[in-house]
């Protein structure tokens, strides 16, 4: 996807990236500059948060800012433009996109008549020009597919030189006609470009909505200009009945619609704004959402539970601390994880069937010779379950390094898209909480989760007496599609026994 565009008076105009694999919307955290600032190639304007994370997005060419499109806290589709710049540094900067906004909305209404005079097959630009006043003519390229990076895509690539096609059946239209089409489209999404495919024709962001909807956009009737398919296309398709039922509804009874929309207001009128407070969910925490739904009512989940003694790995990992140098840590932050988890690619590596996927569409098992292993991460704006790659052909101090800049770029918040793709298995280390064990959820296209409960005294026998060890409880979750529970139990025993006896790391890694 082309992320910039330039018009004939010198403005450069901004789109928002796809910064991730097929995002198609982002909302606005933060600007870092403001109209009339002068910004350079690469210079970071703004922060948005995704579905997956928050990332900063840096300009790429040189110019002072004319326009802000959008506020903080704004949800921005996916090829939008959110900042115009001037390149020749001369013109002065518009007005805040919150006050610009509003007229917009009334101006195709207004500027239709301007048009009349206008060959049939140039009204359309024309009129779309005039309803979208924030987004000019010039900058009417197709979208281009933007690449599957953990870092922005598209910057500094040529704009393309791709020009509208003619736009077919408009002669036959009427104005009033063209100009509510067009008047549909740049509503619906920003800019106006249409695509041209075998397949159905629609907008991302669309295609996301009918996946999610269940709808195959081959059955669905396009209204857009060059037969795309919009958003109330896609929701006509899903909820074809409603039209139907409202129409006699007025005719005979008049009640029948009420109890359908009724709850809608409901929340407005009952709520207390001075006891109770409304978060909308949005980015990660909306993402989380929807994928811890979609695992658990999809993938058949089982939970086992062991409770181990593990107050020889404890000891280890104080002997670790006070002499790192002695196994090539020095400089590197050990703890009780660091040996979880290579006590679970230990068992990973000795049960390699574990380590799979469900292809549903083909109906196979796909085994991964490889561990991406996900460590679940609590931030402030939600969980995120970034994985380190290759985690199986990791030494103990590669492990420790990769575990270290894991935890540190979560907390900072810089995560990649890219660093919570791909996972494989994930450890979920709710002891830190103090919380005994629990029945964690799979990652969507993952095997596996392993919750690790608080490590506490507590009364064990051992050596035929009963003493304080240092005592855990494990819970593995697995996909009964994957695992069976002979395999399940296995894996569960194998992390237990390493975490028993550390040593067998040596014998059995």
């Amino acid at each position: 996807m082309t992320t910039m565009t330039e018009t004939a008076s010198g403005l450069r105009e901004f789109k928002m990236p796809d910064v991730g694999e097929g995002l198609t919307e982002a909302e606005i955290l933060k600007w870092y500059v403001k109209a009339g600032d002068t910004v350079t190639d690469g210079q970071v304007v703004c922060e948005v948060e995704t579905a997956k994370a928050a990332v900063e997005l840096p300009i790429p060419f040189d110019g002072v800012v004319h326009e802000l499109r959008f506020p903080e806290g704004t949800t921005v589709d996916v090829g939008q433009v959110i900042i115009a710049v001037d390149v020749d540094g001369g013109a002065a900067p518009a007005a805040p996109s919150a006050e610009a906004q509003a007229p917009a909305a009334s101006a195709p209404t207004a500027s239709a008549p301007a048009t009349p005079s206008a060959p049939a097959t140039s009204a359309a630009p024309a009129e779309r020009t005039e309803a979208s006043p924030e987004k000019p003519a010039a900058s009417e390229e197709k979208p281009k597919p933007v690449g599957r990076t953990p870092v922005l895509v598209g910057y500094g690539v040529a704009e393309s030189s791709t020009k509208r096609r003619p736009r077919r059946g408009v002669p036959a239209q009427q104005p009033e006609a063209a100009a509510a089409k067009v008047a549909v489209q740049s509503e619906l999404n920003g800019h106006g470009h249409t695509a041209v495919a075998a397949r159905p024709l629609a907008k991302p962001p669309v295609r996301k909505l009918a996946k999610d909807l269940g709808v195959d956009l081959a059955t669905v009737t396009p209204s857009g200009p060059d037969g795309i398919i919009t958003r109330e296309d896609v929701h006509a398709a899903v909820a074809p009945a409603t039209p139907v039922q409202e129409t006699p509804a007025a005719a005979v009874p008049a009640s029948a619609p009420a109890p359908v929309r009724a709850p809608a207001p409901a929340p407005v009128v009952t709520y207390d704004g001075a006891r109770e407070t409304r978060i909308p969910v949005k980015g990660v925490r909306k993402a989380t959402a929807a994928a811890m739904v979609g695992s658990a009512f999809t993938a058949p989940h089982v939970t086992e539970f062991v409770t181990v003694d593990v107050t020889r790995t404890m000891k280890l990992v104080e002997e670790i601390k006070r002499a790192p140098d002695t196994y090539g840590l020095q400089g590197l932050r050990v703890n009780p994880l660091l040996l979880i988890a290579k006590a679970l690619l230990v068992a990973i590596k000795r049960h390699p069937e574990v380590n799979a996927s469900w292809d549903e569409a083909n109906q196979e098992i796909v085994q991964k010779h490889y561990v991406n292993l996900g460590i679940a991460a609590a931030t402030p704006r939600g969980l995120i379950v970034p994985n380190i790659k290759d985690a199986h052909a990791k030494t103990l101090p590669q492990l420790a390094e990769s575990l270290g800049e894991l935890v540190a770029t979560a907390r900072e918040g810089k995560t990649s898209p890219a660093a919570m793709q791909g996972g494989t298995v994930t450890i979920t280390n709710v002891g830190v909480f103090g919380v005994d064990t629990g029945t964690p959820i799979l990652n969507p296209g993952e095997s596996a989760i392993l919750a690790v409960g608080s490590i506490k005294l507590q009364p064990w026998v051992h050596k035929g007496k009963v003493k304080p060890r240092q005592v855990t409880t494990l819970a593995l979750s697995f996909d009964h599609r994957l695992v069976d529970g002979e395999l399940g139990s296995k894996v569960l025993a194998d992390v237990a026994a390493i975490l028993e006896q550390p040593k067998r790391l040596i014998t059995w890694g």
